[in-house]
């Protein structure tokens, strides 16, 4: 690690805390939203300590301790023994959300559904034709299990998903992300969310190959400026995720029909976000971007 952060002899870099700061500010404002007090998160955070330093800071050939665990952590010993010994439950995707993301990304990739221009297409919801391409037959391409399509519409209705146009279902969105839905949206946030940090942790202690993370900043501009500039950013946005979801979906089908050993994942993203200088200062007050 570079020493050129002026960190104390022992002590984590300052300008890392500072980031790191930056980083928690608008976390610290969503669990305060939803009544998430300081001891819950210390709660949420001493669990995680333990868990982490357990399964990523082993000593190779060596038994991780109770007491190996104290020091990287400084967690106390009965609470390491006592967090180790519980059986922490997995968190689990949203089936709405699983199956809907699967569905969207065959909908916006299979050039069967999709227009001249590479939009999905309107899609009867169920064509009285049986070579015709319907909803019903979209879902049932992806569903393996026994879900019923109207039972996939109607959750889609619910959460605004997409809705019925001339007997056809139509997307409100090129992706699966739902306007109503608490439980939906907040999986991804996390899932989208932790990805990024890791990709930006990654590169921070030096991984090679790094990861992708850029983005373009700007400042002094009007309201007007920053609305067309939002605009011209989903635009662009849904352009790299529809290309990124139409080669991934062709990857992921040579893969299968090449029996290669598929054990990888990939999380591309894009994101947007526009505030007013003057009630953003706190969050600026370092002159840093």
């Amino acid at each position: 690690m570079s020493d050129s952060n002026n960190a104390a002899p022992g002590g984590p870099p300052p300008r890392l805390l500072a980031a790191l700061e930056k980083v928690l500010r608008p976390l610290v404002r969503l669990m305060l939203s939803y009544q998430i007090t300081y001891p819950q998160l210390i709660g949420m955070l001493k669990s995680l300590y333990v868990e982490v330093a357990e399964k990523e800071f082993q000593v190779p050939g060596k038994r991780q301790s109770d007491s190996r665990i104290n020091l990287l952590t400084g967690v106390h010993r009965k609470d390491v023994k006592r967090l180790r010994a519980e059986d922490r439950q997995p968190s689990t995707l949203p089936a709405a959300a699983s199956i809907g993301a699967q569905i969207i990304a065959r909908w916006m990739g299979d050039q069967d559904y999709t227009d001249a221009d590479g939009q999905p297409r309107p899609l009867p919801v169920r064509s009285p034709d049986s070579s015709d391409l319907d909803f019903e037959g979209l879902v049932q391409q992806v569903c393996k299990q026994d879900i019923r399509p109207r039972v996939i519409l109607d959750e889609w209705l619910r959460l605004d998903v997409a809705h019925i146009e001339d007997d056809c279902v139509v997307l409100n969105t090129g992706a699966f992300t739902p306007s109503q839905g608490f439980d939906e949206k907040v999986f991804f946030f996390g899932k989208n969310i932790q990805d990024h940090i890791a990709a930006g942790a990654h590169n921070l202690l030096g991984g090679k190959p790094s990861y992708f993370d850029r983005s373009v900043y700007y400042d002094k501009l009007s309201g007007q400026s920053v609305q067309e500039l939002s605009e011209l950013a989903n635009t662009l946005g849904m352009q790299a995720l529809t290309t990124m979801n139409k080669a991934a979906m062709q990857y992921q089908q040579d893969d299968q029909e090449q029996g290669r050993t598929s054990n990888y994942r990939i999380n591309f993203g894009v994101f947007n976000f526009n505030a007013e200088v003057a009630s953003d200062k706190q969050q600026e007050d370092d002159g840093s971007s």
